[in-house]
Protein backbone atom coordinates (compact mmCIF):
# COMPACT_ATOMS: atom_id res chain seq x y z
CA UNK A 1 0.00 0.00 0.00
CA UNK A 2 1.76 3.35 -0.86
CA UNK A 3 1.56 6.68 1.07
CA UNK A 4 -1.01 7.83 -1.68
CA UNK A 5 -3.35 4.94 -0.73
CA UNK A 6 -2.94 5.33 3.29
CA UNK A 7 -4.14 8.95 2.68
CA UNK A 8 -7.13 8.60 0.70
CA UNK A 9 -8.14 5.96 3.03
CA UNK A 10 -8.03 7.95 6.20
CA UNK A 11 -9.69 10.61 4.63
CA UNK A 12 -12.88 7.92 3.87
CA UNK A 13 -12.88 6.86 7.77
CA UNK A 14 -12.60 10.68 8.95
CA UNK A 15 -15.47 11.53 6.27
CA UNK A 16 -17.71 8.19 7.19
CA UNK A 17 -17.46 9.43 11.33
CA UNK A 18 -17.67 13.21 10.45
CA UNK A 19 -20.89 12.00 8.66
CA UNK A 20 -22.46 9.07 10.44
CA UNK A 21 -25.64 9.68 11.42
CA UNK A 22 -26.18 9.27 15.54
CA UNK A 23 -28.82 7.04 16.46
CA UNK A 24 -31.70 7.14 18.82
CA UNK A 25 -29.66 4.75 21.47
CA UNK A 26 -26.96 8.13 21.11
CA UNK A 27 -29.09 10.54 21.71
CA UNK A 28 -30.58 8.97 24.53
CA UNK A 29 -27.92 8.31 26.21
CA UNK A 30 -26.06 11.49 25.38
CA UNK A 31 -25.75 14.36 27.98
CA UNK A 32 -27.35 16.89 25.64
CA UNK A 33 -30.73 17.39 24.45
CA UNK A 34 -31.69 19.95 21.85
CA UNK A 35 -34.32 22.99 21.72
CA UNK A 36 -35.18 26.58 20.48
CA UNK A 37 -31.42 27.72 20.41
CA UNK A 38 -29.71 24.19 19.53
CA UNK A 39 -27.67 22.16 22.11
CA UNK A 40 -29.25 22.10 25.69
CA UNK A 41 -27.63 20.07 28.80
CA UNK A 42 -30.19 17.59 30.17
CA UNK A 43 -28.76 18.84 33.23
CA UNK A 44 -29.70 21.76 33.48
CA UNK A 45 -33.22 21.35 31.88
CA UNK A 46 -33.58 18.92 34.43
CA UNK A 47 -33.41 21.66 37.20
CA UNK A 48 -35.88 23.86 35.45
CA UNK A 49 -38.70 20.40 35.51
CA UNK A 50 -37.59 19.54 31.97
CA UNK A 51 -39.03 23.13 30.37
CA UNK A 52 -36.72 25.36 28.59
CA UNK A 53 -36.08 28.77 29.62
CA UNK A 54 -36.23 30.67 26.65
CA UNK A 55 -38.57 29.31 25.09
CA UNK A 56 -41.07 27.48 27.74
CA UNK A 57 -41.27 24.24 25.77
CA UNK A 58 -42.40 21.20 28.38
CA UNK A 59 -40.60 18.44 26.94
CA UNK A 60 -42.05 15.05 27.48
CA UNK A 61 -41.30 13.89 30.96
CA UNK A 62 -41.63 10.23 32.03
CA UNK A 63 -43.97 8.92 34.32
CA UNK A 64 -41.67 8.95 37.68
CA UNK A 65 -40.15 12.26 37.31
CA UNK A 66 -43.84 13.52 36.95
CA UNK A 67 -44.62 12.10 39.91
CA UNK A 68 -41.61 13.33 41.78
CA UNK A 69 -42.66 16.88 40.98
CA UNK A 70 -46.04 16.34 41.97
CA UNK A 71 -45.60 14.55 45.44
CA UNK A 72 -42.41 15.19 46.26
CA UNK A 73 -39.44 12.99 45.25
CA UNK A 74 -40.63 9.32 45.65
CA UNK A 75 -43.13 10.47 48.08
CA UNK A 76 -45.72 8.43 46.98
CA UNK A 77 -46.48 4.50 46.36
CA UNK A 78 -46.31 2.63 42.87
CA UNK A 79 -48.99 -0.13 42.34
CA UNK A 80 -48.33 -3.34 40.76
CA UNK A 81 -50.98 -3.32 37.98
CA UNK A 82 -52.78 -6.82 36.01
CA UNK A 83 -50.94 -7.50 33.13
CA UNK A 84 -52.96 -9.50 30.50
CA UNK A 85 -51.63 -12.21 28.43
CA UNK A 86 -49.56 -10.44 25.67
CA UNK A 87 -50.73 -10.51 21.85
CA UNK A 88 -53.80 -12.17 22.21
CA UNK A 89 -54.24 -11.16 18.17
CA UNK A 90 -50.68 -13.05 17.30
CA UNK A 91 -49.61 -9.62 15.40
CA UNK A 92 -46.79 -9.36 13.18
CA UNK A 93 -46.05 -6.76 10.95
CA UNK A 94 -42.01 -5.44 10.36
CA UNK A 95 -41.31 -8.03 13.57
CA UNK A 96 -43.71 -10.10 16.33
CA UNK A 97 -45.74 -7.80 18.55
CA UNK A 98 -43.91 -9.66 21.79
CA UNK A 99 -40.68 -8.02 19.97
CA UNK A 100 -42.17 -4.58 20.32
CA UNK A 101 -43.53 -5.67 23.82
CA UNK A 102 -40.03 -6.81 24.87
CA UNK A 103 -38.25 -3.67 23.48
CA UNK A 104 -40.47 -1.18 24.94
CA UNK A 105 -40.46 -2.76 28.70
CA UNK A 106 -36.69 -2.51 28.39
CA UNK A 107 -36.47 1.08 27.60
CA UNK A 108 -39.07 2.04 29.89
CA UNK A 109 -38.83 -0.24 32.97
CA UNK A 110 -42.72 -0.37 32.86
CA UNK A 111 -44.83 -3.45 32.46
CA UNK A 112 -47.07 -1.31 30.67
CA UNK A 113 -47.28 1.98 29.08
CA UNK A 114 -49.17 3.34 32.61
CA UNK A 115 -47.92 3.66 35.94
CA UNK A 116 -50.35 3.90 38.74
CA UNK A 117 -49.40 5.20 42.26
CA UNK A 118 -50.77 7.13 45.13
CA UNK A 119 -49.74 9.93 47.27
CA UNK A 120 -50.69 12.90 49.29
CA UNK A 121 -51.23 17.08 47.50
CA UNK A 122 -52.08 19.50 49.74
CA UNK A 123 -52.62 16.86 52.55
CA UNK A 124 -55.21 15.25 50.22
CA UNK A 125 -54.38 11.44 49.57
CA UNK A 126 -54.63 11.03 45.50
CA UNK A 127 -54.86 8.32 43.38
CA UNK A 128 -53.11 9.12 40.26
CA UNK A 129 -51.95 7.57 36.80
CA UNK A 130 -49.38 9.33 34.21
CA UNK A 131 -48.66 7.37 30.76
CA UNK A 132 -44.99 7.05 29.25
CA UNK A 133 -44.58 8.31 25.54
CA UNK A 134 -41.86 6.07 25.30
CA UNK A 135 -43.72 2.95 25.80
CA UNK A 136 -45.26 2.73 22.06
CA UNK A 137 -46.40 6.16 21.71
CA UNK A 138 -48.20 5.29 25.19
CA UNK A 139 -50.85 3.51 23.20
CA UNK A 140 -53.33 2.23 24.87
CA UNK A 141 -53.90 -1.68 25.08
CA UNK A 142 -55.05 -4.44 27.51
CA UNK A 143 -52.79 -4.28 29.81
CA UNK A 144 -53.30 -0.03 29.86
CA UNK A 145 -57.18 -0.74 30.33
CA UNK A 146 -56.41 -2.77 33.19
CA UNK A 147 -53.87 -0.56 34.80
CA UNK A 148 -56.76 2.64 34.69
CA UNK A 149 -59.58 0.42 35.89
CA UNK A 150 -56.63 -0.63 39.18
CA UNK A 151 -56.27 3.35 39.86
CA UNK A 152 -60.07 3.97 39.50
CA UNK A 153 -61.04 0.84 42.10
CA UNK A 154 -58.40 1.88 44.17
CA UNK A 155 -59.49 5.55 44.14
CA UNK A 156 -63.70 4.16 45.33
CA UNK A 157 -61.81 1.62 47.89
CA UNK A 158 -60.06 4.39 49.92
CA UNK A 159 -62.02 7.14 48.98
CA UNK A 160 -59.27 9.46 46.59
CA UNK A 161 -59.89 12.15 43.95
CA UNK A 162 -58.63 10.53 41.15
CA UNK A 163 -56.17 12.46 38.85
CA UNK A 164 -54.92 11.30 35.27
CA UNK A 165 -52.20 12.74 33.22
CA UNK A 166 -52.44 11.76 29.64
CA UNK A 167 -50.70 11.48 26.89
CA UNK A 168 -50.20 9.02 23.55
CA UNK A 169 -51.42 8.86 20.74
CA UNK A 170 -54.49 6.67 20.68
CA UNK A 171 -55.25 2.81 20.71
CA UNK A 172 -52.84 0.30 19.57
CA UNK A 173 -53.45 -1.10 16.56
CA UNK A 174 -51.64 -4.32 17.74
CA UNK A 175 -54.97 -5.31 19.67
CA UNK A 176 -57.70 -4.13 17.36
CA UNK A 177 -60.86 -4.17 19.11
CA UNK A 178 -59.45 -5.19 22.29
CA UNK A 179 -57.41 -1.38 22.13
CA UNK A 180 -60.78 -0.24 21.42
CA UNK A 181 -63.25 -1.65 24.00
CA UNK A 182 -60.35 0.33 26.61
CA UNK A 183 -62.47 3.51 25.68
CA UNK A 184 -65.53 1.66 26.95
CA UNK A 185 -63.79 0.28 29.79
CA UNK A 186 -62.19 3.67 30.93
CA UNK A 187 -65.58 5.76 30.65
CA UNK A 188 -67.31 3.08 32.85
CA UNK A 189 -65.04 3.25 35.46
CA UNK A 190 -64.94 6.88 35.60
CA UNK A 191 -68.58 7.09 36.18
CA UNK A 192 -68.33 4.63 38.90
CA UNK A 193 -66.03 7.22 40.33
CA UNK A 194 -68.08 10.09 40.18
CA UNK A 195 -71.03 8.19 41.11
CA UNK A 196 -69.18 7.93 44.67
CA UNK A 197 -69.07 11.87 44.15
CA UNK A 198 -64.80 11.99 44.15
CA UNK A 199 -63.15 14.31 41.99
CA UNK A 200 -61.83 13.43 38.68
CA UNK A 201 -58.91 15.28 37.28
CA UNK A 202 -57.56 15.45 34.16
CA UNK A 203 -54.42 16.82 33.19
CA UNK A 204 -53.70 16.49 29.47
CA UNK A 205 -50.12 16.78 28.43
CA UNK A 206 -48.23 16.88 24.82
CA UNK A 207 -49.14 14.50 23.15
CA UNK A 208 -52.76 13.74 23.89
CA UNK A 209 -54.65 12.13 20.58
CA UNK A 210 -57.11 10.06 18.97
CA UNK A 211 -59.15 7.48 21.05
CA UNK A 212 -57.25 8.46 24.22
CA UNK A 213 -59.06 12.16 23.70
CA UNK A 214 -62.20 10.78 22.60
CA UNK A 215 -62.61 8.76 25.85
CA UNK A 216 -61.03 9.46 29.36
CA UNK A 217 -58.98 12.67 28.46
CA UNK A 218 -62.02 14.72 27.94
CA UNK A 219 -64.39 12.92 30.72
CA UNK A 220 -62.67 15.54 33.88
CA UNK A 221 -64.78 17.30 36.65
CA UNK A 222 -61.60 19.77 35.32
CA UNK A 223 -59.20 19.50 32.53
CA UNK A 224 -56.06 21.10 33.20
CA UNK A 225 -53.08 21.33 30.43
CA UNK A 226 -49.89 21.83 30.35
CA UNK A 227 -48.79 25.00 27.91
CA UNK A 228 -47.93 24.37 24.39
CA UNK A 229 -49.18 20.67 24.89
CA UNK A 230 -51.09 18.90 21.30
CA UNK A 231 -54.43 17.97 21.94
CA UNK A 232 -56.48 16.40 19.03
CA UNK A 233 -58.05 13.60 17.50
CA UNK A 234 -57.28 13.10 13.58
CA UNK A 235 -53.97 14.46 12.34
CA UNK A 236 -53.87 18.11 11.18
CA UNK A 237 -53.81 17.44 7.53
CA UNK A 238 -56.21 14.86 7.79
CA UNK A 239 -59.03 17.29 8.99
CA UNK A 240 -57.62 20.02 6.76
CA UNK A 241 -58.25 17.18 3.52
CA UNK A 242 -61.64 16.94 4.37
CA UNK A 243 -62.74 20.34 5.73
CA UNK A 244 -60.71 21.89 2.37
CA UNK A 245 -60.22 24.83 4.77
CA UNK A 246 -56.85 26.34 6.05
CA UNK A 247 -57.03 25.46 9.66
CA UNK A 248 -56.20 28.37 12.28
CA UNK A 249 -52.68 28.48 13.05
CA UNK A 250 -51.80 26.22 16.27
CA UNK A 251 -55.44 25.07 16.62
CA UNK A 252 -54.63 21.82 18.12
CA UNK A 253 -52.67 23.48 20.91
CA UNK A 254 -53.74 23.46 24.18
CA UNK A 255 -53.89 27.56 24.26
CA UNK A 256 -56.52 27.43 21.02
CA UNK A 257 -58.63 24.59 22.57
CA UNK A 258 -58.79 26.24 25.62
CA UNK A 259 -60.61 29.15 23.64
CA UNK A 260 -62.70 26.43 22.46
CA UNK A 261 -63.74 25.31 25.95
CA UNK A 262 -62.46 21.78 25.73
CA UNK A 263 -59.68 22.42 28.50
CA UNK A 264 -60.24 25.00 31.98
CA UNK A 265 -56.73 25.40 32.62
CA UNK A 266 -53.62 25.72 31.18
CA UNK A 267 -50.97 25.41 33.93
CA UNK A 268 -47.10 25.72 33.56
CA UNK A 269 -45.36 22.81 35.18
CA UNK A 270 -43.65 24.16 38.03
CA UNK A 271 -47.58 25.51 39.46
CA UNK A 272 -49.30 22.08 38.67
CA UNK A 273 -49.34 20.63 42.26
CA UNK A 274 -50.20 23.95 44.22
CA UNK A 275 -53.14 24.50 41.42
CA UNK A 276 -54.58 20.91 42.14
CA UNK A 277 -53.96 21.10 45.30
CA UNK A 278 -56.07 23.98 45.91
CA UNK A 279 -58.96 22.57 43.13
CA UNK A 280 -58.96 19.18 45.22
CA UNK A 281 -59.41 21.57 48.19
CA UNK A 282 -62.35 23.52 47.08
CA UNK A 283 -63.88 19.80 45.43
CA UNK A 284 -63.99 17.96 47.88
CA UNK A 285 -65.41 20.58 50.02
CA UNK A 286 -68.24 21.10 47.73
CA UNK A 287 -68.99 17.33 47.84
CA UNK A 288 -68.40 17.01 51.40
CA UNK A 289 -71.59 20.01 51.53
CA UNK A 290 -73.80 17.70 48.94
CA UNK A 291 -73.36 14.45 51.03
CA UNK A 292 -74.30 16.18 54.26
CA UNK A 293 -77.41 17.56 52.45
CA UNK A 294 -78.15 14.04 51.53
CA UNK A 295 -77.68 12.86 54.63
CA UNK A 296 -79.69 15.04 56.49
CA UNK A 297 -82.66 14.51 53.49
CA UNK A 298 -82.10 11.24 53.82
CA UNK A 299 -82.87 11.77 57.90
CA UNK A 300 -85.73 14.26 57.19
CA UNK A 301 -87.80 11.34 54.84
CA UNK A 302 -87.22 8.82 58.12
CA UNK A 303 -88.50 11.34 60.41
CA UNK A 304 -91.72 11.87 58.14
CA UNK A 305 -91.83 7.63 57.73
CA UNK A 306 -91.88 7.51 61.04
CA UNK A 307 -94.39 10.23 61.91
CA UNK A 308 -96.88 8.86 59.14
CA UNK A 309 -96.72 5.83 60.70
Amino acid sequence: MNWITKIIKAGEKIKSAIHKRATKEDIANSDWTSCCKGPILKKDLEENLWVCPDCNKHHRIKPKQRFDIMFGPNNYEIFKTPIPKDDPLEWTDSKPYKERLKSARKKTGLDCGMMVVSGKINNINVTAVASDFDFLGASMAAAEGEAFLYGIQHAIENKTPFLCISAGGGMRMMESLISLSQMTRTTIAINELKKNNLPYLVCITDPTAGGITASYAMLGDIHIAEPGALIAFAGARVIQGTVKEELPEGFQKSEYVEKTGFVDLIVERKDLAEKIGTLLSILLKRNSVINSEKNETSEDSQSLTKAAS
